[in-house]
């Protein structure tokens, strides 16, 4: 009985299953491949993001660690527009010198380090710039599958009750729908879920390396500034 159903269902074509009169099947397909593609998207263009921002900042690492000051830093930093480490080296370098300017010498390491505090919150908040996109997707599209699959089911014994005798037939198309419903919420949200966890985990891990670098950026700061 299985596997005649599962036949069954396999004998009814995408193209019925997209059909005008039902607009709630319908609509439901619509917004869960809409979904998918979009998160498919942001998938690639966010990898792309953080794929150029990982290798820039380890060639400006490279830069910074073997810079004579921040000078001479500052110079070559403008070739790392992609780089996270270098946009809060700029936020920290325009207030050192500007402390340097006025007075000759650093006046407050603390404003200097709020400076690089306020760097990396923009980074971080660049590098994370519609992450929550695929988190909604990851949340809301099984709860939309849910409802196909809710519908089609519904309509299935509705068809049921029509007919007056049980075949595929009558139930067929519902539970097609019902289980299309499910695997498009389950494709969707799923790829979603997982590049959301990876993309948070190397944000992560670049917040930290940030961090880090404002410590080092520190130690130069007053090696090259203090008398």
């Amino acid at each position: 009985m299985t596997s005649t159903l599962v036949y069954a269902l396999l004998q009814i074509r995408i193209w019925e299953l997209i059909n005008l009169e039902k607009p709630i099947p319908l609509a439901v397909l619509i917004f869960l491949v809409a979904f998918s593609v979009f998160s498919w998207g942001l998938v690639f263009a966010k990898w792309n993001v953080l794929r150029r921002a990982r290798s820039s900042d380890g060639s400006f690492l490279r830069a910074f660690r073997k810079a004579p000051g921040l000078d001479a830093l500052a110079l070559a930093s403008e070739q790392f527009k992609d780089s996270p480490l270098a946009n809060v080296f700029s936020f920290g370098y325009e207030e050192a010198a500007r402390q340097i300017r006025a007075l000759g010498k650093l006046r407050s390491k603390a404003a200097i380090e709020r400076m690089l505090d306020v760097g990396i919150s923009q980074e971080t908040s660049r590098l994370e710039d519609r992450m929550n996109w695929l988190a909604t997707t990851a949340t809301v599209c099984p709860f939309i599958g849910l409802f196909g699959t809710v519908w089609g089911i519904i309509e299935a014994f509705n068809a049921l009750s029509f007919s007056g005798a049980a075949s595929l037939r009558a139930v067929g198309p519902g539970i097609a729908d019902a289980l299309v419903a499910t695997a498009l919420g389950l494709v969707a949200a799923i790829p979603a879920a997982i590049f959301y966890n990876h993309f948070g985990h190397v944000i992560k891990e670049m917040g930290v390396r940030m961090e880090e670098f404002a410590m080092e950026f520190m130690n130069l700061t007053e090696r090259s500034y203090e008398e």
